[in-house]
């Protein structure tokens, strides 16, 4: 190996190009792999694996299908009896009071009723109906359970509330047990009280033996359970078979191969959606897999082997690849954390004089990060520039509508009243102006905000008299802080337009603050009509049409996104006769007033 390493120059394959060098390295790897017949005879391997699986996966498939299209059926007579009108009468005409022969004839007639139903049926041991007062009537041979054992069928079948319990075979009962509550709803009674219980027996046994036979699944390679216990095949001692441990261990996989009874078993499994049952099917291992385990084996053992000559070649043609390769994404790394500096690029160590894709890769990166430096001075500026655009154009939608009422207001005012009246409209129509037109800032304080709306509230005071009733309700120290012009006036508008003017009663329109951690909420409320959830929904999305200002809830929360950044903005909160909050978020803290 020595000799054929040293035989290739290291500036020789440092200068190739890296297909070349992973060509090379894929070459080698896939030509030693391939003189091997590891992976195509690993591939005929898992092909019949499958196969056998796939087979077995099928039978046992069919054939726990076929168990429980049997069980059904019995499921089915036991709903028959339950609901038996004759059994209903006989069982709802019991009670404490009637006399002990009429019980006796009662209880025979309930049997016969019984006999007709498990006469037919092969599967069925007995038929058994326990009624409220204890007594029994039983169809086929009579059980010898215990007390504990009738008690437990009593309780399990209350669970079920009229449904069928399965109960799994034991060893003081090795049938499988159908049971389930007669509830009365004779006639139109549904009051559905428990008459009694039904209780049947089922050679579970045969069913399974009549299914499998004809098939591969011969007795002892099929095995059913329930929660860990073996249901089939039933034992004949008075010991337990043991369940194979099989679903601990596959892992969500449907077949596995696992030990049992002391040999190797090929085991696949099914569940039941009916029942929730485990089929097992049980194939011998040894007999189908020596051999190939032993070739699998020796395969591997080569596969490995030359798995570590190929490595020990592989590791040494990466580092020749991957030595630049890491110092190059080193230095990318640092670019990520925001180090667009050029320092460590101009030593000699950055002019390699490799002329392979990596070289050309080292330089070109060079001289990307000296652009990117140039182009983060250029547009800084450019942004600014763009911010302060955005602010000026969304401020700028302001509509007349105010200015036509406000108008209409002073005629009025100018035929019906005094010239005071109309001096202060004037005053507050004008500062509404100057504040609304001037573009000088885009930020002004909490303070002057407040004034734009005090002077809007002065104008509709005369124009709705004592329907208006506003409230201010803000703390002195939060005066000083910023935010976007026309951010609360436009609210305050937008509650008389909504609230206001669709009221009879008057409108309490109220703003006023709460502090959160960092935070400062202006909140602009109304006692109006409010909005049904579908409208609401509508303006969130900023999808509603707007009257008023003009300027809608989806302009101010860019104003604020712009000005602050994505944590800050407008939410709304609004019912039906509850009226409308809309809460404004700025930051708690002083800004410069420019953007």
């Amino acid at each position: 190996m020595r000799p054929f390493m040293f035989a290739i120059k290291p500036s020789y394959y440092a200068n190739l190009k890296i297909k070349h060098k992973v060509f090379s390295i894929i070459s080698l790897v896939m030509g030693i792999c391939f003189l091997g017949t590891y992976l195509s005879l690993q591939y005929v391997y898992s092909i019949y694996d499958e196969q056998l699986y796939s087979k077995s996966s099928q039978l046992l498939n069919l054939s726990s299908s076929g168990i429980e299209n049997e069980l059904k059926k019995l499921d089915r007579i036991s709903y028959n009896i339950v609901t038996d009108l004759r059994v209903q009468e006989l069982l709802l005409s019991l009670n404490e009071f009637t006399p002990e022969f009429e019980k006796y004839k009662i209880r025979s007639y309930v049997t016969d009723r019984l006999v007709q139903y498990a006469g037919n049926e092969k599967y069925i041991y007995s038929i058994e109906v326990t009624d409220v007062l204890s007594g029994e009537a039983v169809a086929g041979q009579a059980s010898r359970s215990s007390t504990a054992k009738k008690q437990m069928i009593l309780n399990e079948s209350a669970k079920g509330e009229g449904g069928t319990r399965w109960i799994v075979p034991d060893a003081e009962d090795s049938y499988l047990i159908a049971a389930r509550e007669i509830r009365s709803y004779n006639g139109t009674n549904f009051d559905l009280d428990r008459l009694g219980t039904l209780t049947v027996r089922i050679y579970f046994d045969r069913i399974a033996e009549n299914v499998l036979e004809g098939t591969e699944l011969k007795n002892g390679d099929l095995q059913v359970t329930s929660n860990n216990y073996v249901i089939y095949p039933i034992s004949k001692g008075p010991e337990k078979l043991t369940p194979i441990p099989v679903e601990t261990y596959m892992d969500r996989q449907d077949y596995a191969i696992k030990p049992y009874n002391g040999q190797q078993y090929f085991i696949s499994q099914v569940r039941s959606e009916y029942l929730g049952w485990t089929y097992l099917s049980l194939t011998p291992f040894d007999k189908i897999f020596t051999k190939i385990i032993l070739m699998k084996n020796i395969l591997f053992v080569s596969f490995v082997v030359i798995l570590l000559l190929l490595m020990a070649v592989a590791i040494k043609f990466a580092r020749t690849m991957t030595k630049p390769i890491e110092e190059l994404i080193g230095r990318m790394r640092q670019v990520q954390k925001g180090d667009f500096s050029l320092a460590g690029m101009e030593n000699s160590d950055w002019t390699s004089i490799q002329m392979d894709e990596v070289g050309q890769l080292r330089r070109t990166f060079r001289m990307m990060i000296q652009q990117i430096n140039e182009l983060i001075t250029e547009n800084y500026s450019k942004q600014i520039t763009i911010k302060e655009t955005q602010f000026k154009a969304l401020q700028a939608q302001i509509n007349p509508h105010f200015l036509y009422n406000t108008l209409e207001s002073i005629n009025w005012l100018a035929k019906s009243n005094g010239q005071p009246q109309i001096s202060k409209m004037v005053e507050s129509l004008g500062f509404l102006l100057r504040s609304s037109i001037s573009l000088k800032e885009t930020l002004i304080t909490v303070g002057e905000e407040l004034d734009i709306v005090m002077n809007y509230i002065t104008i509709q005071r005369f124009r709705f008299e004592e329907r208006l009733v506003f409230e201010l309700d803000v703390a002195e120290d939060t005066r000083s802080l910023l935010l976007p012009k026309m951010t609360l006036q436009p609210l305050v508008e937008n509650s008389i337009h909504y609230a206001l003017e669709s009221m009879l009663e008057p409108c309490h329109i109220r703003i006023w603050t709460k502090r959160e951690p960092g935070v400062l909420i202006l909140v602009v409320e109304d006692n109006g009509p409010g909005m049904e959830a579908s409208l609401l929904e509508q303006v969130r999305r900023g999808a509603a049409p707007t009257r008023g200002s003009g300027i809608g809830l989806s302009n101010i929360e860019e104003r604020i996104v712009l000005a602050f950044g994505e944590g800050y903005g407008v939410s709304i909160e609004s019912e039906i006769e509850k009226g409308t909050r809309i809460s404004i978020t700025i930051p708690d803290e002083m800004r410069e007033r420019h953007v």
